[in-house]
């Protein structure tokens, strides 16, 4: 098939870019090839691109400056959403568009499935939610996919290192870890959301939201624990409440997604998330050994 995948210089983008090729025809677009908040630049990349589908990882990340910026929020995260399903529309190209656990409210006792109503609490939930809206409006062959907390083996472009990043630099550096315990979600590997990406398209998965994380769940501050354990870096990790946590942005509680509509499918294939990591601890690791 041929895939154009928008928002390649991210973190997700590059990883999907990179899994996608080994098996597609990838049309890899970048912010300066087309800034998605232009309509004229996103119908002619996806006219010319021919693809059968097409895929938006491109977004506003950054969430404090989300809260800080709601404008600029909502001109990514919704608007150009909006654009990119008008463009699809237009060219006959199924949308798969990237979604995220922050449009709920936290407020739910256990994981939120895919027929859970929305409530973000923060600008950024807000705008991706608004994208998602669009999706579904503008574009009839769409499939949104909703995940959680990403981390990878790629510089985010929006918010450079990853949460694991910093926490591994900081750590190694000495520096004072604190990280909020009484947020729980499920951190998902790039690398593997990417395959489940890939494992959607390829089997042509019926329209409809989608959740796709690791299994399992934990808090910000296990997170970091069992990373730096895999790591084997010896570092004091102090949990801290959110409210703590000095950040313009209110995060829901609890972001646990389930992969329900995957598992009705027959298609859950998302390990669990501290298999991901040490896998991700591995591969950071061969990354940085030198060549023989």
């Amino acid at each position: 098939m041929r895939v154009a995948i928008f928002g390649v210089g991210g973190q997700l983008g590059r990883a999907v870019a990179a899994v996608f090729a080994t098996t597609h025809d990838v049309v890899a677009v970048d912010h300066d090839r087309a800034d998605i908040r232009h309509a004229a630049a996103v119908d002619d990349v996806v006219r010319a691109a021919k693809a059968d589908w097409v895929v938006n990882s491109a977004a506003m990340t950054h969430v404090d400056r989300c809260e800080n910026d709601p404008l600029a929020a909502f001109e990514v995260n919704a608007v150009g959403a909006r654009n990119i399903a008008r463009a699809c529309e237009a060219g006959g190209a199924r949308l798969l568009h990237v979604s995220t656990d922050y449009v709920f409210d936290g407020e739910k006792d256990g994981a939120y499935l895919e027929h859970d109503v929305a409530r973000p609490i923060n600008a950024y939930g807000m705008s991706k939610l608004a994208g998602e809206w669009f999706v579904r409006a503008e574009c009839e062959s769409h499939v949104i996919v909703r995940s959680s907390g990403l981390y990878g083996l790629y510089v985010c472009r929006g918010k450079g290192k990853s949460f694991a990043e910093t926490i591994l630099a900081r750590a190694r550096q000495g520096q004072p870890l604190k990280v909020v315990s009484d947020e729980r979600l499920t951190p998902t590997f790039t690398e593997d959301l990417a395959r489940q990406l890939l494992s959607m398209v390829e089997r042509d998965v019926p329209s409809g939201i989608y959740h796709a994380t690791n299994a399992g769940s934990c808090s910000w501050f296990e997170f970091a624990s069992e990373l730096l354990r895999l790591a084997r870096v010896e570092a004091t990790v102090e949990p801290i409440p959110a409210h703590e946590w000095k950040s313009p942005t209110r995060r829901p509680a609890n972001s646990v997604l389930e992969n329900g509509a995957l598992a009705a499918l027959g298609m859950d294939a998302m390990p669990e998330w501290r298999d991901a990591l040490a896998r991700y601890v591995a591969a950071r690791d061969d990354d940085a050994r030198p060549a023989s």
